[in-house]
């Protein structure tokens, strides 16, 4: 409701607000539990009054850089460059200023609409309606927080990317096989929910149809940045179609997720490659062929090896190889640039051993659980059918924005 153009809350509602301005958000660890997750918006972080005094400095400091460049802007004795150079930036800063300008146009409407509630004691229906008007300002306002808090905190350039992914079956035999074939079907379901392009590259079958290696290039909007937590060993209990005493066995799956390279970010030079072909088919190819189709590629410098024999054509099989190759050789790159993982890409696939897992599925007691947040979902079909994925890849990236905040903070407090 509005008076006079104000809006306003309780007065419990205020002692609630004014409370959580005392919230600190230091601690890293987060365990979220599927009664309290329903949303990602019921878990944002509320801002704390250490964190809202950071993100004013910052906002303060855009909105002096932002009059500075308007400035240089609207004088005539701007060169051309430098013109060009400030309207970059003026640009760049649009988004943010933007919200800023929202921001401060509510806080305005918070301070008039305390005084206002101060100034009506005497007329309770005018203050009641005060009160419920800032109520709704108060939320605004920490709307507004944590979209700038998202605006400020660094972001990785590959999220908006699409993405190359590996399935390999570890300890398990022939079960962690079958069970790679179910890994790899249940990212091409999600891939097909959300509107994404799903390519088979190559797959290597196991005896019994299994995939030994299965890998796929996926395409759409912010395919990377959705899905790179994928990455890790996935470990399945359940009862095998080999088991006569129906024993549940625990086998294990690897999954890698890498971003898929331009031909900027990896220039691959002749002299590097041994490319060899080979006859494709047998049990490690998907169809018999009498041509030599498939396509290994050496990468000399870095020793890595990629080959393909899933299309009939040795062409389409290089342009494959060449693909597979140069997300990995990114990967790597991008790893020894930024120096913020611990583990390179041939090490974050793991072995397949059972004691590297981010995620078991149980499919006896119907439950699925990512160790990394301590969050289970119970209802595994849905997760294998690709309906629930969601749950798990948006507590992890709200995980990720949380230490991010914890980061932001601890680094603009030294």
């Amino acid at each position: 409701m509005r008076v006079g153009g104000f809006r306003v809350l309780s007065r419990s509602l205020i002692r609630a607000f004014s409370a959580n301005a005392n919230h600190h958000l230091r601690s890293k660890t987060y365990h979220i539990s599927r009664s309290s997750y329903s949303t990602a918006a019921e878990l944002q972080p509320q801002s704390s009054a250490e964190l809202i005094k950071i993100m004013e400095n910052r906002l303060s400091a855009i909105e002096h850089r932002n009059a500075y460049l308007q400035r240089i802007i609207d004088q005539p004795e701007t060169s051309p460059s430098e013109y060009s150079r400030a309207n970059k930036e003026l640009q760049s800063l649009s988004d943010k200023m933007d919200l800023i300008c929202k921001l401060r146009t509510i806080e305005k409407e918070i301070e008039s609409l305390k005084s206002l509630a101060g100034d009506c004691e005497e007329d309770k229906d005018m203050q009641a309606m005060a009160y419920e008007e800032l109520e709704q300002a108060v939320k605004e306002e920490q709307k507004l927080h944590n979209l700038l808090l998202k605006a400020l905190l660094p972001k990785d350039d590959a999220d908006v990317r699409d993405c190359i992914l590996e399935v390999r079956a570890g300890t398990g035999g022939e079960e962690a096989s079958l069970f790679a074939v179910d890994i790899f079907k249940m990212y091409e379901r999600y891939s097909l929910k959300k509107g994404w392009r799903f390519d088979v590259i190559d797959v290597t079958d196991s005896n019994m149809k299994g995939f030994k290696e299965a890998s796929a290039a996926i395409s759409g909007a912010d395919v990377y940045g959705k899905l790179k937590f994928e990455s890790g060993v996935h470990r399945v209990q359940r009862v095998p179609i080999t088991e006569k005493s129906g024993r549940v066995h625990t086998s294990a799956v690897s999954v890698a997720i890498l971003p898929q390279a331009d031909e900027v970010d990896v220039q691959l030079r002749n002299e590097d490659l041994r490319i060899d072909t080979y006859r494709s088919g047998g049990s490690g190819g998907q169809h018999a062929n009498t041509t030599n189709s498939a396509v290994r590629i050496t990468h000399i410098p870095s020793g890595l090896t990629v080959a393909i024999q899933d299309e009939r054509s040795q062409h389409m099989n290089k342009a494959k190889a060449l693909k597979v190759l140069c997300a990995r050789l990114y990967e790597i790159e991008r790893c020894r640039a930024q120096n913020s993982r611990s583990k390179l890409r041939l090490e974050q696939i793991g072995s397949g051993d059972r004691s590297e897992r981010i995620r078991t599925y149980n499919f006896p007691q119907g439950r699925v659980t990512d160790h990394r947040i301590g969050f289970t979902h119970h209802s595994i079909s849905d997760v294998m059918q690709g309906e629930s994925l969601d749950y798990f890849i948006d507590a992890l990236l709200l995980r990720q924005e949380m230490d991010a905040i914890a980061d932001f903070t601890s680094a603009s407090s030294h």
